[in-house]
């Protein structure tokens, strides 16, 4: 990496830019499975990403979904990230982008909208993108079902990944995340009216009620951060008829592969409480941990470049959410996450970004990109051969 302090220097003078396109972004909404605006906001990023890399995206539509992707002929680093949130359409209007001081707040500010922006200015750092790929998915909040074939190729034929999602609120890149699982207990009971006879229905309610207990058991069984969420839950349908039926959605996170599947044997081997209620599961494990082995090397690569850019106390750190990084890192392939904006609140209405660390974190990318670019192929080298 030649003159590191120039790519410093160069990325805080692209700081008001990187504010007024942060507000750009947030401004077009991209609700989970709303076609409209996540087309809209694709458009917009396709423009962003064409200026930045000098070609043109690729939309990949899968299942109406617009995935958004740059590829390179020698893939030797792959930077993933997506554009989606979790926020409703209308959620703009209630919480716009704002910025007081140093700090923006709005909806999708730091997952991950930040990221993506420094991502392509970092691109517009760098003097030659011709072996960088990028890939900007829709629907990771949604457990990346169309996406993840994609993502899974796309990583194969790349030297290295690194994730664009947000730091942490102090500024650790994220070497470690627990793997996830999504499940949908389905209860079948039995319909009767509530007042004259309820005790010729089964209550898919009371049915549900058990099973939620049962559950929250399986995640205090393991001592090492093993978490079993009951979430959505629906049952019933009007107040005066005993509920035939009942749904319950799982949210699972481990550290470890035999975790996941111990839960996930368990979840299917639940039986009923009531005599004649019946079950069925639907879901399983989405994304495997992602490793702390495959970070390791490009962490010290990262660490080597803050370093010469005069960024002090660069660390790795362990996180609890999943991303699409537990994927490629799942291949085999090195995998560095977390190297997005600085910010916190992720998913909750006060969701923030440091306005003052976008130009750090962007010469950071720039950098390591930079110097992975320049290597012959990251995935196969030793440690000790990185500088």
């Amino acid at each position: 990496m030649e003159d590191p302090r120039r790519l410093l220097d160069a990325a805080t003078q692209f700081k008001a830019d990187m504010v007024d396109r942060l507000g750009t972004l947030v401004a077009s909404e991209s609700a989970p499975g709303s076609l409209p605006h996540l087309e809209s906001c694709a458009d917009l990023l396709a423009r962003w990403g064409a200026d930045a890399l000098g070609r043109p995206a690729r939309r990949v539509v899968i299942d109406g979904l617009p995935h958004l992707l740059w590829p390179a002929a020698d893939q030797r680093v792959l930077l993933l990230g997506h554009f989606d949130t979790v926020f409703p359409v209308g959620t703009i209007r209630s919480r716009p982008f704002t910025v007081r001081g140093d700090v923006a707040t709005g909806p999708g500010v730091c997952d991950m909208k930040a990221g993506i922006v420094q991502m392509f200015t970092a691109l517009r750092l760098i003097e030659d993108t011709s072996s960088v790929g990028v890939l900007l998915t829709c629907d990771e909040e949604t457990g990346s079902v169309t996406s993840r074939p994609l993502i899974e190729r796309e990583a194969r034929r790349s030297g290295a990944v690194l994730v664009c999602e947000a730091a942490t609120p102090d500024g650790q890149v994220k070497v470690a995340r627990k793997g996830g699982s999504v499940y949908r207990v389905i209860v079948e009971g039995r319909a009767a009216h509530a007042g004259t006879e309820p005790q010729r229905g089964v209550n898919a309610t009371v049915e549900v009620a058990h099973q939620v207990l049962t559950l929250g058991a399986l995640g205090a069984m393991d001592s090492g951060g093993t978490s079993v969420t009951p979430t959505l839950l629906s049952a019933g349908t009007t107040t005066n008829t005993v509920p035939e039926r009942a749904s319950l959605a799982v949210d699972v996170r481990a550290w470890t592969r035999d975790e996941l599947e111990r839960v996930d044997h368990a979840i299917r081997g639940l039986v009923p409480f009531l005599p004649e209620a019946t079950l069925a599961v639907q879901g399983g494990i989405n994304r495997y941990p992602m490793s702390e082995e495959l970070a390791r090397p490009l962490l010290k690569l990262a660490q080597s470049v803050a370093h010469q850019l005069g960024i002090r106390g660069l660390v790795g750190a362990y996180a609890s959410g999943a991303s699409d990084g537990n994927f490629t890192a799942a291949l085999g392939v090195p995998t560095l996450d977390g190297l997005g904006a600085v910010g916190g609140g992720a998913h909750a209405a006060g969701e923030y970004v440091c306005l003052d660390r976008m130009p750090e974190r962007t010469a950071l990318l720039a950098g390591l990109v930079d110097v992975l670019s320049a290597m012959e192929r990251f995935g196969p080298r030793p440690i000790d051969d990185i500088p």
